[in-house]
């Protein structure tokens, strides 16, 4: 399996090279950089700018706010830059955040997510191989590239596209159109995996006439970890809390469904509207962060990955130590799931 750092989404930028050149040193394959509070392109070049060999992966930049050419020009200038080392993960948000965040028109995110990744391809194309530009899709028209605003090709031109996403009509696009899928913490279980994210990505494969095999998972979810057991359990208990924040999310309520929590999830949405966040203490149960959240110490943690992942997924994620002292022991994990 790929093994991938995390990147804190409130890390400051100037912190972000040394965060990454961490992660090189302890052996990870690649770097995860999220967009919340910072650019996530600008905490891509940083990262790359810093590091030889590991890759970095945008998880995930928001593919609406921006023209696809804009996203395209800038995948392209890192892609140069690393020597083929980028991987550019695209999200679609909520139609809430998108209109009160952006002020972006919102449109059916499924059929728009579906051109913008094909018109990335088409202007990759052109300036990789002198393709005339033409695209007209139903979101985007690109029909003009004049010499002087072509960059030109090249080494490394084949910049794998990822989907962030939890329903299943992303899932299909993933298969369908794109290189692989970064899950959700909220849908990263091996069940979840198995009953819903595979088989929608075989569909979406057999609609474009490829093989599922060929489409990436990377699975992004939590994991509860340490070296002692009073870490193991303080980290279990930061888990609880962030998943009692996120499943007060509908979005993030198919997880819940599929193990018969759906209660929990309409339970913590209406203490949220109502502000009566208190009470939402307790919400998610030890049963819960058992089928939700792999759980062990470091000199346990690897077998126990490998039983929630091995054969399901091409990549996980897996937390740094938040102590620089504890390297050694969480490096030794990386090097057992890179096995």
């Amino acid at each position: 399996m790929y093994v991938y750092a995390v990147t804190d989404a409130r890390m400051p930028l100037r912190e972000i090279p040394a965060h990454a050149q961490r992660a090189e040193r302890m052996g990870y394959h690649g770097l995860t950089v999220p967009e919340a509070l910072h650019d996530g392109f600008l905490s891509a070049l940083l990262a790359l700018e810093h590091t030889r060999n590991l890759k970095v992966a945008t998880s995930i930049v928001l593919a609406f706010p921006r023209s696809p050419m804009t996203v395209a020009y800038a995948a392209w200038d890192l892609q140069s830059l690393s020597d083929g080392r980028l991987e550019l993960g695209l999200g679609t948000q909520v139609k809430g955040n998108m209109e009160g965040r952006y002020s972006v028109e919102w449109k059916s995110p499924i059929p728009r997510m579906r051109d913008y990744v094909t018109a990335l391809r088409a202007i990759w194309d052109c300036w990789q191989n002198d393709t005339p530009l033409q695209f007209e899709g139903e979101h985007y028209r690109f029909t003009r590239m004049q010499p002087f605003f072509n960059p030109g090709p090249i080494d490394h031109a084949g910049i794998p596209v990822f989907l962030g996403g939890v329903n299943p009509r992303i899932t299909q696009l993933a298969g369908e159109a794109a290189d692989g899928i970064m899950t959700h913490p909220s849908n990263t279980n091996p069940r979840y995996l198995r009953e819903l994210t595979i088989p929608n990505i075989e569909v979406g494969a057999k609609r474009a006439g490829c093989s599922p095999r060929d489409v990436r998972i990377v699975a992004g979810g939590f994991v509860a970890t340490g070296p002692t057991r009073e870490a193991v359990r303080a980290e279990r208990e930061r888990t609880r809390e962030y998943l009692t924040f996120l499943y007060s999310t509908p979005q993030y309520w198919p997880s819940l469904e599929l193990h018969g929590w759906g209660d929990v999830g309409r339970r913590l949405h209406r203490l949220t509207r109502e502000g009566r966040w208190p009470e939402m203490q307790g919400a998610i149960t030890d049963e819960m962060l058992d089928q939700l959240v792999p759980t062990g110490s470091y000199d346990e943690i690897a077998e126990i990955l490998r039983a929630w992942y091995g054969g399901l997924v091409s990549g996980i994620t897996f937390p740094m130590p938040d102590d620089p002292a504890y390297d050694a022991e969480a490096t030794a994990v990386i090097a057992a799931l890179k096995e």
